[in-house]
């Protein structure tokens, strides 16, 4: 299991925060997302076959891209 953490400055409410929650844990492999309004930070937990790459790029379609990874 891998876990990482993404800085999201788009992130700006609520709504937002639970875009990127349901949008994530749709992904194969995805097991636990914790999107923080405060912090405007995203941590994810997952396993093959998601991948980093993965979760970028629906972050990217969804209009919510990291700026950041760590």
């Amino acid at each position: 299991m891998e876990k990482v953490t993404y800085q999201i400055p788009a992130i700006h409410c609520g709504h937002c925060t639970h875009t990127i929650k349901m949008e994530l844990e749709e992904l194969d492999g995805v097991k636990n997302v914790i999107a923080d309004l405060a912090s405007k930070q995203v941590e994810v937990e997952f396993e093959d076959p998601a991948t980093v790459e993965e979760i970028i790029g629906t972050l990217r379609e969804i209009n919510y891209p990291p700026e950041t990874i760590g």
